[in-house]
């Protein structure tokens, strides 16, 4: 018997794993890939949300784990993951300009806006009023991740590559069963996988589709993350990220042509140069109606347990959710009473 057997692998599943095997716990994961917005997602950690230039939420407690979490990940899996780049924010007026310095004169937004604002040096960019820089940002390589971790599980022979059937779940006094394995918890961590968990579905998580494309933009030579109406991220040899759109009603991860022409309509506002489309994903977010996490005990199962609603922000969400969880469950430790699903336990209806 295991302790945990945990469901699910993308940025929650993962960090979770890391909080056992850092103190010891024994586990064993299932997994489909059938959520893709880990694999697919810009992998920005970004403690500002630029579009109303304000401190994302618990942004200070996440920014504090998200920096050691990463590097114990890429000490143990060898692969680079953490892209230290900046995040520029294009400034569209004078007006706006202002907006900037009165946010970053704010005490909690202090240590991460600029007050020096930077002028525009690229000709393959429109941003004739310059930039604001946002400061300790970063890249984390989210599709690297997943694999590189699946494959460690895999040499362990601590996954199991298949989509999980409720009906051979076995809830016991004090353990659950699984097919042939044992543990003495479950902790589902399957993204927007959750609608179709009969355990947790009364929860509101809605879901929000984002599509992103991968251009060739042998000009633009940028290294820096620009951010407009969409953002611009560098991967390397002159590929960027394009993203990315909020669809409230498509639940498909099928990349659509009404998104690619969003993105491209938003891009060509300000990228003056020739590119090449090289690539066009879709996923589907795990955002809450009151845009805060979903983390902890089921209701009724005492050793059911729930970790998701992640949204956009899931490279920095993650580490912090995790810990949280963690310490609920071996030590005793309240969840923070935002993200724990007890504020909908009026929802729950046994059925």
């Amino acid at each position: 018997m295991v302790d945990y057997l945990i469901v699910g692998l993308g940025l929650a599943g993962i960090a979770f794993c890391e909080r056992l095997e850092q103190h010891g716990r024994t586990f064993c994961v299932v997994n489909d890939d059938s959520q893709t917005s880990s694999n697919i997602a810009g992998g920005l950690y970004n403690p500002v949300i630029l579009k109303r230039f304000s401190l994302a939420w618990k942004a200070d407690e996440q920014m504090k784990m998200i920096l050691p979490f990463y590097k114990t990940l890429e000490d143990k899996l060898k692969t680079r993951l953490d892209y230290k780049v900046p995040v520029l924010r294009i400034l569209a007026s004078v007006e706006e300009q202002n907006f900037w310095f009165e946010a970053a004169d704010k005490k909690k937004l202090q240590p991460y806006l600029s007050t020096k604002l930077l002028g525009n040096n690229n000709s393959c960019i429109k941003a004739p009023f310059g930039y604001g820089e946002v400061l300790h940002t970063g890249r984390v390589d989210t599709q690297g991740l997943v694999k590189a971790y699946s494959g460690y599980l895999s040499a362990k022979k601590l996954l199991t590559g298949e989509t999980f059937n409720f009906d051979d779940l076995k809830i016991n006094s004090n353990s659950i069963s699984y097919r042939t394995m044992n543990a003495k918890r479950i902790v589902f961590a399957t993204g927007y996988g959750l609608k179709s968990n009969g355990y947790f579905n009364y929860l509101p998580l809605n879901g929000t589709k984002g599509e992103l494309l991968t251009i060739n933009a042998p000009r633009l030579k940028e290294e820096r993350v620009i951010k407009s109406s969409v953002f611009i991220i560098p991967i390397g040899n002159n590929h960027y990220r394009i993203g990315a759109t909020y669809k409230w009603k498509d639940k498909t991860n099928e990349p659509t042509l009404e998104a690619r022409q969003e993105l491209l309509t938003k891009l060509d506002t300000f990228l003056n140069c020739d590119y090449k489309i090289l690539n066009h994903v879709a996923g589907i977010r795990p955002t809450v109606a009151d845009r805060r996490p979903l983390v902890g005990k089921h209701p009724v199962f005492n050793h059911m347990y729930l970790l998701n609603g992640f949204g956009s922000r899931g490279v920095m969400i993650a580490p912090y959710a995790s810990d949280q969880l963690y310490e609920y469950i071996e030590n005793g430790r309240a969840i923070d009473p935002e993200m724990d699903i007890k504020r909908y336990d009026k929802d729950y209806i046994e059925v």
